[in-house]
């Protein structure tokens, strides 16, 4: 008997008792269309088209999201699990995309208007900061930055532009 995870994790909708703060990720649910750039510490840069989903899961408590260059393989893409912690009022995030080697912690929370992911547990003297601004309801700032002196300097190592596909 196949077993029915997906249909186990999905959730309908925000749950009722936190729904106010479940919404810092909560609006960002649906499908995305990405315009990325990708900086080198050479001052030259790439960009690529991609996509982004998120979804409602676990009883509403999470939101989980998959993230791929356009025309990318299944076994490269990448996903995130978000689940809210009331104790903390903050989120914790895993990233993961297996393929590439990557797999990263973080700490979600508001900072004034944005949405602020720093590394909560960093790989060596790289530490990450991930953040997401401008968010309206049809799009969307990420920005990927990274330190190598605890945090004193950062240097964005990317950015993404999301619109909502309709």
């Amino acid at each position: 008997m196949k077993s029915d995870v997906f249909g186990l994790l999905r959730a309908a909708g925000p749950n009722p008792e936190y729904a106010d703060k479940l919404m810092l990720y909560g609006r960002l649910v649906g499908a995305w269309n990405i315009e990325a750039t990708y900086f080198e510490k050479d001052g030259t840069k790439r960009e690529v088209a991609g996509e982004w989903y998120f979804d409602w899961i676990l009883g509403g408590m999470g939101v989980q999201d998959i993230l791929f260059a356009a025309g990318t393989a299944p076994e490269r893409r990448g996903t995130s699990l978000r689940c809210y912690d009331p104790a903390l009022d903050s989120w914790h995030i895993a990233w993961m995309q297996p393929w590439g080697g990557e797999f990263v912690n973080l700490l979600g929370r508001w900072v004034g208007e944005d949405i602020v992911q720093d590394e909560i547990v960093c790989s060596g003297s790289r530490q990450v900061r991930w953040t997401f601004s401008n968010v309206t309801a049809d799009s969307f700032v990420w920005r990927g930055e990274v330190s190598t002196d605890g945090g004193a300097s950062w240097f964005l190592e990317q950015e993404m532009r999301g619109r909502r596909r309709v």
